[in-house]
């Protein structure tokens, strides 16, 4: 998926009521599909007096997708709610849609509108981030560098995570990964080579 992808953070749920059914959307971050069957079993145990508990869910872990219509009729309930996930670009995702039967039927195309827009109401309530490929660095200085550290910083697009003033600053800046080499020269040539970061690798953050 390249140097970024999209996901939630934590867990978000709305719901709204169709024909007298109540249609709950529940989504949560997972990294992996053991993490989504978990969820769904959770979610479950929850709503063991619902008719149905359908679900979505997409992790990068195997580049894996799975949906159930867990008793309605094929295509009308995790086929929406996936279509929903794809279209919104998000992954490492787990939606589970909780179906509580008022007595009407909604008919075929009513079920997959249904599904649909509650799967878009647990997305919109979630909190977005987007996650990408990161370098680390963590740097200390003299006070007379810190101004000309930060002023560099949004040149590489780098997101300040933590800062602490003692006898001299130290500073933990996350920087994309391709920007990384670039951002670790300009350090060098603006310190005179005083300033040698340590730098971790290969993590996946939030620069949202």
């Amino acid at each position: 998926m390249g140097g970024e992808y999209v996901t939630v953070k934590g867990f978000a749920m709305d719901s709204f009521t169709e024909k007298k059914s109540e249609f709950i959307g529940q989504i949560c971050h997972v990294s992996d599909p053991d993490e989504a069957v978990r969820f769904i079993e959770e979610v479950r145990a929850k709503h063991r007096k619902a008719r149905h508990n359908v679900y979505a869910y997409i992790t990068r872990e195997g580049n894996t997708s799975r949906y159930s219509d867990d008793g309605e009729p094929q295509g009308t309930g995790g086929t929406p709610v996936l279509d929903v996930l794809m279209k919104e670009g998000l992954t490492d995702v787990c939606v589970v849609v909780t179906r509580y039967f008022g007595g009407i039927l909604l008919g075929g195309g009513g079920l997959v509108r249904a599904y649909s827009h509650a799967c878009k109401l647990a997305v919109d309530a979630a909190v977005k981030m987007r996650m990408c490929l990161c370098s680390r660095f963590d740097i200390g200085c003299d006070y007379s560098l810190y101004g000309k550290l930060t002023y560099i910083m949004p040149e590489f697009g780098a997101k300040l995570v933590e800062e602490v003033f003692a006898d001299e600053v130290r500073l933990s800046v996350l920087v994309k990964e391709e920007n990384a080499d670039g951002f670790a020269a300009r350090i060098t040539d603006i310190s005179n080579g005083s300033i040698v970061p340590e730098i971790e690798k290969g993590l996946w953050r939030d620069m949202a």
